[in-house]
């Protein structure tokens, strides 16, 4: 088992749920982190909770549908951290309802932040694993990319994306000593899933911890190994 102690790790959507909950995870065993999220404002949370545990770590508001604002954020929080060496692609954008009332605008936005987001942030920070040799990623995409349910058609035509994505990528940078992993959760309890109530189930639902964990157990995994794909369900998935 590998120490994370002074690894550099990006998380994109890592200022709520999944994103949120992996960055404290991966603070607790000495990683230094590098956090994307759209709005400043989201940040107030984790970086108190960060300060707190005496964690190094830097923030970017950034857009990740954005390719130039990714590039810049990317180039400043490395000259603070260093070289990146995990990469959390979790930054997305859900969409619901009938095929023909999801507009243009929304596939766009689905597609440019869940598919074109991950492309921009991966061609970001890959060039620095692939000269290092070494380096980690991992693409958070959802048990709708293994199947389609009624009234996900944007969503899950991204999170499929996904899948395919990593599954090249995988096959391209392992000769790097880079490992992608994919994992496709099932519903994951965070703000969206429980609305203006703002009450945990954690019988019901599996929580970003969870996950959190899981993806901490991963990067411990001594470099020659990892699991391609996990797919990860709670007590109730849907």
């Amino acid at each position: 088992m590998q120490s994370l102690q002074g690894k550099k790790a990006l998380i994109t959507g890592g200022s709520r749920g999944i994103g949120r909950a992996t960055a404290l995870e991966l603070a607790k065993e000495g990683a230094e982190l590098g956090l994307i999220a759209r709005s400043e404002e989201s940040f107030e949370s984790i970086r108190k909770d960060l300060t707190e545990i005496g964690a190094k770590f830097v923030t970017a508001a950034t857009d990740v549908s954005d390719e130039t604002a990714v590039q810049l954020a990317v180039k400043e929080i490395g000259e603070q951290l260093g070289t990146i060496d995990i990469l959390i692609n979790n930054a997305a954008v859900g969409a619901h309802g009938p095929f023909l009332d999801i507009s243009t605008d929304t596939w766009k936005k689905v597609l440019d932040t869940n598919v074109m987001g991950m492309v921009y942030v991966t061609k970001a920070v890959l060039p620095g694993m692939m000269e290092r040799d070494r380096g980690d990623i991992i693409n958070i995409s959802s048990m709708s990319g293994i199947y389609g349910t009624k009234g996900s058609s944007a969503y899950s035509a991204s999170k499929f994306a996904v899948i395919g994505l990593s599954e090249s990528l995988m096959q391209e940078v392992r000769p790097h000593n880079i490992r992608v992993s994919v994992l496709t959760p099932s519903l994951v309890e965070t703000d969206l899933v429980r609305g203006d109530s703002g009450e945990r189930n954690p019988k019901k639902f599996t929580q970003a911890e969870d996950l959190a964990e899981y993806i901490t157990s991963l990067l411990k995994l001594e470099q020659r190994t990892f699991i391609k794909t996990s797919a990860i369900w709670g007590t109730n998935p849907f």
